[in-house]
């Protein structure tokens, strides 16, 4: 008998890799629907040229070096459209493209194809593009005039002067998919409810988060500043659709948990310590470089074989 072995993610059921990728895109629409209506068309202009470009890469790079054409997976759409979704409505076409292209080239297909990358492409591109334009992704603008968003004030620190409602419905400044935590929720029960991803890895995320935000509050009102600083920023955005992709993570629930964790104590200690407000992109990254250690400490005993495998 031959039994061949794919790369991961595995998945367990009926639908294939395409109908998972379809699964992922509808429940980011909310997000992208409240993007688009608060920042402007050109929200919905970025994450076009996003996805794209993205497309266009992985047709190209499989044209050129004879491989496999992977399009009809959909999951280069997906990276665009997760990538797009953490850069400003103001981000110029040139950097989309550079970073889409990063993505899929640089992250997915020079490690192997779907499955074979060890970091988050979208995450990985978005680091890249914020090492090379800065101000490009730190520049929030709202009726054309430049402003500053929530987690800038909670820097001084200080409660921002949007109201939590805003937070949750996503009237405030920030990037295209990472405004409106209701939106980013809704998605993610949408996952849940149809076996696309487990509750644990975002569940252990939030909750980390909200743990040390509200021990180490910075801020007389201790619930208000842990609330804040679950709805600012990429917190939602990471923990739903970024930390549970399926190729960086671990595949334990256990492994998951830990992981969720790891997630959510280096977001917080990136957004105390660190040069920029923001910490998700690289608490995200750095645990899928530890995911392997997680999956390999975790993995369950045979039965019958000690501890190392032996009989």
């Amino acid at each position: 008998m031959n039994l061949t072995v794919a790369s991961s993610p595995h998945i367990r059921g009926d639908f294939k890799t395409s109908r998972l990728m379809l699964d992922v895109v509808i429940a980011l629409i909310p997000a992208l629907a409240v993007g688009t209506w608060m920042l402007g068309l050109r929200a919905l202009g970025v994450t076009a040229v996003s996805m794209i470009s993205a497309a266009a890469a992985e047709w190209l790079y499989a044209r050129l070096t004879h491989g496999r054409n992977t399009l009809p997976d959909c999951s280069a759409l997906v990276t665009g459209l997760l990538f797009a979704l953490t850069l400003p409505a103001s981000t110029p076409y040139s950097v989309v493209i550079l970073g889409s292209v990063f993505a899929i080239v640089m992250v997915k297909c020079l490690c192997g194809g779907l499955g074979q990358n060890i970091f988050n492409p979208a995450l990985a591109a978005r680091a890249f593009v914020m090492l090379l334009f800065p101000a490009a992704l730190t520049r929030y603008t709202v009726d054309g005039v430049s402003t500053a968003t929530p987690l800038h004030h909670m820097v001084m620190p200080a409660l921002p002067e949007n109201s939590l409602m805003d937070m949750l419905l996503g009237s405030y400044p920030g990037s295209i998919g990472e405004i409106s935590a209701l939106a980013l929720l809704l998605g993610g029960v949408y996952l849940v409810v149809r076996k696309v991803i487990s509750p644990r890895i975002p569940l252990a995320y939030l909750g980390s988060v909200a743990l040390l935000t509200l021990i180490f509050h910075k801020t007389d009102n201790a619930f208000a500043w842990m609330l804040y600083s679950l709805l600012g920023g990429g917190v939602m955005l990471g923990a739903i659709f970024m930390a549970t992709d399926y190729a960086t993570s671990p595949v334990t629930p256990v492994g998951q948990v830990l992981y969720g964790i790891g997630c959510g104590m280096l977001t917080v200690f990136f957004r105390y310590y660190g040069l920029f407000p923001e910490g998700v992109t690289y608490a995200i990254l750095i645990m899928n470089l530890l995911t392997w250690a997680i999956d390999r400490s975790t993995a369950p005993r045979r039965f019958g074989c000690k501890k190392g495998g032996r009989a």
